[in-house]
Parts: structure tokens; C-alpha cells; sequence
């Protein structure tokens, strides 16, 4: 089997930006956007500081995590190795841009132009319609490793069949080959060199590796042993592009799709399980449909939103979209006949539905706080407690005259089950924060989800349970009033959590150094991880 591959020898790399001058002049990408670029890293204090010139991009993971979450199979993985896009496939929705733990992914909206005004020749020349409006990032330049394959050159040895970026590299630091091959070039540098990957904790199998330490750097490693993984430095100074950043793909149009898709799917649940009337499931009905007509307007290409449902083998958001189905077609024959068995499978598939867009949020692997094991758990919580919040409101609101037809749902039995979700879904939040502060993450989630005005924690959540508790005791209409602003309290701190989580403490993984190189005479060290501290 063949893998390409790229080697990147930090011990050579001056930081002269070339290979992204030369990838930009090869791919055409537009003003803003780089597929590859060089990275400035310095850290510690004087006399001891060390600096680093780090070549990012694409990494071509061997489990790529963006092929994982594709929902339309635009994202494929060729059998040497390379991560593709098919443009035409593509549905812009953004998701592979989150699930990358490298920063690789980008998506143009709009043409733009490099000094503004009006189009350049060569910018009108060039210009891709296909790329706008969906997911765009590195080949490793596939269409002349292709073609040099197709002429009988040998990509990484032969110019003409090897990446622009490659080809450039005056300091020869990039190297390409084929990592499968022991004979290669590139495989030889790794078997007598020191080497890593970026983000190895993550299990991706990055197809860029980068040397740090000379094989004729004698006694390096015996005399002063690199222990641990790199130093989180959650302030670092003059490190602006490498920290991590609130991500921009998903916007308050997401966060909505995950606000009202959680209470209406959770809504479903509770109205089955509470024998809710009709008129309980179409409003859970318009709480989803509303949610994804939410994400609708967002994905770039809108019209080919049937895309969605081609990856159900790996794909969450696919099989999301497919849960959705049956959960309308139970949830409408519910509201048309009333019949309990419908109302049953509507709690079902929106049960499901729920667990479903828990685990899209799990899969983005390159937003350290959606990705831990405990958010799946959270947001289950989250939405069958807005759900139950939801329903408990329009059972208090009916008894105090305002809403007809929900009046048979009993009011106490709500509240106490509302209270018993608010309280397993403080602990479901503690047990991810927990676990968010042993992992580490970056500075900037932590500052989200901890500043939030309406948060999850006890202190906050004592004020609904009050309530709540106070509705058993105290009769007609000023209990009803007590459990709808308890149950009202509930929902919106629920809202205001997934909005703070989808827009405010999403910020991507960032870019770390495992180890500092050898540059010069001197000798490797421990690397850093800026931006990131365990809290």
C-alpha cells in the first residue's frame, strides 16, 4: 500500500513563508485563505527562550475525523492516503470545518478580492465558482502527484509530480514520499531522526510528521530526557496565531438548531411518557422544524440539502437527519388521531433524534469542549429537561386559564419530575466540567462556560427547584404560576447553556509543539501548548 506523506525537519525550517506563497500561486485559494502556512513559535523567558518554525495544513489523518462526520460523503479518503473533497458533493454545512483538530478547513462565502475594488486579471483567470459556499483545504497538490504518476515520475523525487509547497522549500525542511514505504525518502528521515505528530492524543494518524533532533546529535536524549507531553501556557505572549480561536463556522443559526431541536425532541418524550394531548407533539414538532430550518439557512449550498442523508454508516449528522423521519411522520399521525401508540414511537424517535445530535457534538474532535465523553450525557439531560420544562409550562399555563386542552396533564407529577431532571442535569454538567478541567482546554472555553449569566451549577439551579418545590404545596392558580416560572427559569437556563457551548466556548484545538528542535548547536526541549490550561 502506498501513503503520502510529508516530513518537515524543524531543525531546517527558517520560517520564510515560501512554501505558502507557493501554495497559494498553485491552488489559487482566495485572499485570507491559506492551505498551508508556516507558524512562529517562541516560548519561555530570557536568557532561555527557544523558537520554532512550524509548517501547517492538511494533515491526511488515517482516521480522519472530517471523513467521519462528512454527511454527504464529499469528504473521501483515497486509497493512497489523501483526503479529497468533491465540491459538487459538498453541502457547505460546515461540520467537517469543526470536526478538524488542525485548523485545515475553510469555506468563501463570497468572492473576494485581494486589494479590494474590482477584480484582478489573473483573480478572474483563476477564480473556482465550485469552491464557494463549501468546504475547502489542501490536496498535497493530488493533480500532479496524478499526473506525475500517470508519466512514471515518482512524487517526492521527481519536481513535477510533487506538491507546490514541497518543491519550493529553500531551506529543503519539507519532504514528500511515501510513509508505507521503508525505502522512500521520507521513511528513511523518520527511522534516523526524532520525530512527532501534532495532537497525537487524539488518535488521528496526522500524514505529517515533523523531526526534531538529529541522528548525529549525539547523547541528546541520554543526557537531558524529554519527559511529558507540552507545557500549556495559558497566556502566552506574541503567540496570537497559533492559540486556540472561538470557531466561525457554526453561528447563532446552529446554536438555534441545538436550542429548540433539544426541546422539541425532549418535549416528544415527555408528552409520550405524560399521555400530552395532540396539540403537546405539534408544538414539539414546531420546536424541531424550526431548529432545522435554522441550520437550513446556514449550510453554503441549501439546495442540496438531500445530501445529508448519504453517510449513515459514520456519519451523526446523517443519521440525525434520518431520525428525523419517522419522528415527523409519528409526530404528525400523533396530532391528526391522538393515538397512544403513535405518541409512543414519537417519544422514541425523538429520543433517538436527541441522542443523535448529542453525538454530533462529540464527534467534532477539533472543539475540545464539545468532544468530551460527558457532553453526550449533558445534552441528553439538557434537552429531556427543557422538554419537560416546556410541557410543564403549558400544563401550568392551562390550569391558569391561558391554554386550552392540556389542562388533563397533572401539574404535580410534572414538577416533580422536572425537579428530579434539573438535579440530573446539574450532575451531568459537574461531571463534565470535571472532566474538562482534567483533560485541559483552552483558556477561552473555560471563561465562556464559567462567565455565563444563566448556568447550569447549583447555586443557579436552586432557584427553579424552589419554585418547583413551592408549586406541590401551594394550590390553584398561584401554584400553577409557581411551577411555570420554575419550569421557565429551567428552559432558559437550558438555552443559555447550549448557546454559550455552540457560539462562545467553541474554540478550536489550536496548534501545539510536542517538542522544540535542535536548532543550531543546541539541543531539543520540551514544547509548549499555548492557550490551553487545565481548570
Amino acid at each position: 500500500m502506498t501513503r503520502w506523506g510529508i516530513v518537515a525537519d524543524l531543525n531546517r525550517c527558517v520560517g520564510c513563508q515560501t512554501c505558502t506563497a507557493a501554495c497559494k500561486h498553485a491552488n489559487a485559494t482566495a485572499p485570507g485563505v491559506q492551505w498551508r502556512k508556516v507558524l512562529d513559535i517562541e516560548a519561555g523567558e530570557f536568557p532561555d527562550v527557544r523558537r520554532s518554525f512550524l509548517p501547517v495544513g492538511c494533515m491526511h489523518c488515517d482516521d480522519a475525523p472530517c471523513l467521519d462526520v462528512c454527511p454527504s460523503t464529499a469528504t473521501r479518503k483515497r486509497a493512497d492516503g489523501l483526503v479529497t473533497i468533491d465540491y459538487d458533493k459538498c453541502i457547505g454545512c460546515g461540520y467537517c470545518i469543526v470536526a478538524c483538530p488542525y485548523q485545515a478547513r475553510s469555506k468563501v462565502t463570497q468572492p473576494a478580492r485581494a486589494f479590494g475594488g474590482e477584480q484582478m486579471r489573473h483573480e478572474a483567470k483563476r477564480e473556482d465558482p465550485a469552491r464557494l459556499n463549501v468546504a475547502q483545504k489542501c490536496t498535497f497538490c493530488v493533480d500532479r502527484i496524478d499526473a506525475g504518476l500517470a508519466r512514471g515520475e515518482v512524487p517526492g523525487i521527481d519536481a513535477e509530480a510533487t506538491p507546490a509547497c514541497v518543491n519550493s522549500c529553500i531551506a529543503s525542511a519539507l519532504h514528500f514520499g511515501d510513509l508505507e514505504d521503508p525505502e522512500s525518502n521520507v521513511s528513511r528521515l523518520l527511522a534516523e531522526n526524532q520525530s512527532f505528530t501534532m495532537h497525537p492524543e487524539l488518535g488521528t494518524g496526522p500524514g505529517i510528521h515533523y523531526l526534531y533532533d538529529r541522528d548525529d546529535n549525539e547523547g541528546s536524549q541520554g543526557d537531558a530526557p524529554i519527559e511529558g507531553d507540552p507545557e500549556m501556557v495559558a497566556e502566552p505572549v506574541g503567540m496570537g496565531g497559533v492559540v486556540p480561536k472561538l470557531q466561525r463556522a457554526w453561528d447563532w443559526r446552529a446554536a438555534t438548531n441545538f436550542i429548540l431541536g433539544g426541546t422539541g425532541s425532549g418535549l416528544a418524550v415527555a408528552g409520550a411518557v405524560a399521555g400530552a394531548p395532540p396539540v403537546v407533539f405539534a408544538v414539539a414538532l414546531l420546536h424541531v422544524a424550526l431548529g432545522l430550518f435554522a441550520v437550513w439557512l446556514e449550510i453554503g449550498r441549501p439546495w442540496r440539502f438531500l445530501n445529508v442523508f448519504l453517510h449513515p454508516a459514520r456519519s451523526w449528522m446523517s443519521r440525525e437527519a434520518l431520525a428525523a423521519m419517522p419522528l415527523f411522520a409519528f409526530g404528525g399521525l400523533t396530532v391528526l388521531t391522538g393515538h397512544p401508540a403513535a405518541a409512543a414511537l414519537t417519544g422514541v424517535f425523538g429520543m433517538i433524534f436527541l441522542y443523535c445530535r448529542a453525538r454530533i457534538l462529540q464527534a467534532a474532535k477539533g472543539i475540545p469542549a464539545w468532544r468530551q465523553q460527558g457532553i453526550v450525557g449533558l445534552i441528553a439531560a439538557t434537552g429531556l429537561t427543557e422538554g419537560t420544562a416546556a410541557l410543564t409550562v403549558l400544563a401550568g399555563l392551562a390550569l391558569m386559564g391561558g391554554i386550552a386542552g392540556v389542562a388533563q396533564v397533572p401539574l404535580a407529577a410534572l414538577c416533580g419530575a422536572l425537579a428530579v431532571l434539573v438535579a440530573v442535569r446539574h450532575a451531568a454538567w459537574r461531571a463534565y466540567r470535571r472532566r474538562l478541567g482534567e483533560t485541559g482546554a483552552p483558556v477561552g472555553a473555560f471563561e465562556a462556560l464559567d462567565g455565563a449569566a444563566l448556568r447550569l451549577t447549583a447555586g443557579h439551579q436552586l432557584v427553579p427547584l424552589a419554585l418547583l418545590a413551592a408549586a406541590l404545596v401551594v394550590p390553584g392558580a398561584t401554584g400553577a404560576a409557581l411551577a411555570v416560572s420554575g419550569a421557565a427559569l429551567a428552559l432558559a437556563s437550558g438555552w443559555a447553556f447550549k448557546g454559550v457551548l455552540i457560539t462562545r466556548a467553541a474554540f478550536d484545538q489550536g496548534y501545539s509543539l510536542a517538542r522544540f528542535p535542535a536548532r543550531g548547536a543546541g539541543k531539543p526541549a520540551r514544547g509548549v501548548k499555548p492557550g490551553w490550561s487545565l481548570s
